[in-house]
């Protein structure tokens, strides 16, 4: 119920505007490495020195024409020119939306094919994130057109809260491949989505345990400090070997925790976006926990 507020809020122009206008200075900062890709260098370099690893993200999602599609596209190259040229410890995600899927596929196919030879070229890798429903399906075939050219340099999310994921795993894992397992941040319909969190924390369990079973390299995205203690008990117990599974977490939260698994000899990645559209992907961060809410809420009251 909180989150399906907070998002229908974010909807609304008045809101937005507000938010815009303190969001950075008021708790978006806690959650975005800053404005520009030297700002995010900069935030790499300070992870990285930790013994942490980083996946890129530049925010933004439906463009709304060609040019910002390309505006996207040309911004990838060179996140993966900067890593290669700064020898970061990082590789990237991105939002084929923000390829321009929405306006045309072809487009966004074009677009990712470049991103993913690039991060060949540069021994690199990209992650293809996953949006709402009803770009799954076609996510997910562009996708497996791009490992068919670029394997192993692309992988992609798959997301707990839908029914179907399971199945994809199972259809995607032959031969293993490479998954990040989220829970999912968007407001999806009972049609398609467990409406209850219980039902989605025991599918992803499932689905991290499945995708280790068959030989995947699975990134295990989630804060959910209790999943992970079940995840590394089943670890432990069937004997997975460290170099086929990696601890995510989003940048601003829970960092302790993450270093923590590093220094226990785990691999572990902060997901860091960055970029002047930061909006929709703070709200959805504030939608995730109450307390995200009220500390904007706090900072904005002093502020006035």
């Amino acid at each position: 119920m909180f989150r399906e507020v907070v998002i229908g809020l974010g909807n609304n122009p008045l809101v937005e505007n507000v938010v815009k206008r303190y969001g950075m200075q008021m708790g978006a900062s806690r959650f975005v490495a800053g404005r520009t890709l030297p700002d995010a260098v900069r935030v790499i370099q300070d992870i990285n020195r930790q013994g942490v690893m980083v996946t890129l993200d530049h925010l933004g999602e439906s463009v709304k024409n060609r040019t910002e599609a390309v505006q996207a596209k040309e911004s990838y190259l060179a996140m993966l020119d900067v890593i290669k040229q700064k020898e970061l410890n990082a590789n990237v995600s991105l939002k084929l939306t923000m390829m321009g899927l929405a306006l045309d596929e072809d487009l966004a196919r074009r677009h990712l094919a470049e991103i993913v030879q690039k991060a060949a070229e540069t021994d690199n890798f990209v992650r293809i994130d996953m949006e709402d429903s009803p770009y799954t399906e076609v996510t997910l075939r562009l996708y497996e057109e791009m490992w068919d050219a670029y394997a192993p340099h692309v992988g992609v999310v798959l997301q707990a809260y839908l029914y179907r994921t399971l199945d994809d795993l199972k259809r995607l894992s032959t031969p293993p491949r490479n998954f990040r397992i989220v829970k999912g941040a968007y407001m999806e319909p009972v049609a398609v989505a467990f409406p209850n969190k219980a039902d989605v924390d025991e599918n992803y369990y499932r689905l991290v345990t499945t995708s280790l079973e068959l030989g995947n390299y699975t990134a295990i995205a989630t804060h959910d400090e209790a999943l992970i203690g079940r995840i590394l008990q089943f670890i432990h117990n069937a004997a997975i070997p460290r170099d086929q599974f990696e601890f995510q977490m989003l940048y601003g939260v829970k960092f302790s925790v993450l270093k923590s698994l590093a220094r226990e000899g785990y691999r572990t990645r902060v997901y860091v976006p960055y970029g002047e559209d930061w909006y929709a992907y703070y709200v959805r961060r504030i939608a995730e926990r109450p307390a995200n809410l009220l500390f904007f809420m706090r900072a904005l009251a002093d502020r006035r």
